[in-house]
């Protein structure tokens, strides 16, 4: 079971050979505490995601022996959390502060096993954008690709053309970092790799 409505998440899981059995999207307040570090927000949102969904009717339709796994993903300039921009107006801060600089992802990945036994990875994935001209800004403000993502931008897309620089996971950075999903899945005891032996093959 996946806790998070974003198709992006569920694209990677498919890109493994998972497919989640429920799709349940959660409700939480995500708003940084005082004095909270990015990583810290990362792990505590994921970890808060994942015992929502614990809570919820159709997970629990699941029986005991469901995994739940849910996510979250925070970008940050030095100790300073981005938001997930929603205007205009942030989208333009967000991208102006990253222009040229470095920056940090922050992607989490919690697991609730059977048993309610919970573990999480977070993964940090250091990026380093090229110097964004104004017409970057307004070509990619025009494309609306920015709507709702942390930081104000979707390296899936049109803004990976940016990214001089990436040290970490790639995956990490667009929503969830399937090497440690999968750990953590394989260590739970959930067959990861037996869909890759009955699935027809793929050309790649």
């Amino acid at each position: 079971m996946l806790a998070s409505a974003s198709p992006r998440r569920l694209q990677l899981l498919e890109r493994a050979g998972l497919t989640p059995d429920l799709l349940n999207p959660t409700d939480i307040d995500e708003t940084p505490r005082r004095r909270e570090t990015p990583r810290a927000l990362s792990i505590r949102l994921a970890g808060e995601k994942a015992e929502r969904a614990l809570e919820m009717p159709l997970v629990r339709e699941l029986g005991p022996n469901a995994f739940i796994l849910a996510a979250d993903t925070v970008v940050a300039l030095g100790r300073r959390i981005l938001p997930k921009a929603e205007t205009v107006d942030q989208a333009l801060d967000c991208l102006s502060l990253l222009s040229g600089r470095s920056h940090w992802v922050y992607s989490t990945v919690c697991l609730i096993a059977p048993g309610k036994r919970m573990s999480t990875r977070c993964v940090e994935t250091k990026l380093r954008f090229k110097r964004l001209s104004r017409e970057d800004l307004g070509s990619y403000i025009a494309s609306n690709e920015w709507r709702g993502k942390a930081g104000g931008y979707a390296i899936q897309g049109r803004a990976e053309v940016f990214v001089r620089l990436l040290a970490g996971s790639h995956s990490g950075v667009i929503g969830l970092p399937l090497y440690e999903t999968v750990h953590l899945l394989e260590g739970a005891g959930y067959p990861v790799f037996q869909s890759w032996v009955s699935a027809p093959q793929s050309e790649v």
